[in-house]
């Protein structure tokens, strides 16, 4: 199921790094920040982390909490944090249920090849639990710079 900018964003209740659990609905009264990558410490994946993490006093200062997800167990999670010394959210989707909903387990191809993976994609979504924009199949460039400006403009 597509998404679109203007629907409720699907609730979810998932496990997060350094233990306890994150509940989106949790967080209404305030922006989110929702980030969906593929892998732990690759490339891309590194980049957005790190380009998300040092903008983060200034998206708090927007009201906004970023949250980034993946398929990676919290273990992994745990040990990207501290190799890159983040202080966002990662949140574990083993199961793949909130990529799912979200319409972001996809048919991917490289050199030839094609399989299943997340399709690297940001939801910011509002105060009242709506989303406000989506990007999608971001390129991690300027990526998190664009998004603290519609954060801040929200």
């Amino acid at each position: 199921m597509a998404l679109n900018e203007g629907s409720f964003a699907p609730d979810f209740t998932l496990p997060k790094d350094g233990g306890g659990t994150l509940t989106l609905s949790a967080l209404k009264g305030g922006k989110v920040v929702l980030y969906a990558y593929p892998k732990d410490d690759t490339q891309g994946c590194t980049l957005e982390a790190t380009a998300f993490n040092g903008l983060r006093k200034a998206f708090a200062a927007a009201g906004a909490r970023i949250i980034g997800v993946s398929p990676d167990s919290v273990a992994r999670h745990d040990r990207f944090k501290q190799k890159y010394d983040l202080e966002i959210d990662l949140l574990a989707d083993e199961e793949r249920r909130m990529i799912e909903a979200y319409g972001l387990w996809v048919e991917k191809s490289m050199y030839g090849r094609t399989y299943m993976g997340v399709e690297r994609t940001t939801f910011l979504i509002d105060a009242e639990g709506r989303i406000a924009r989506i990007w999608r199949k971001v390129k991690v460039k300027g990526h998190a710079e664009e998004v603290l400006l519609a954060a801040e403009t929200l």
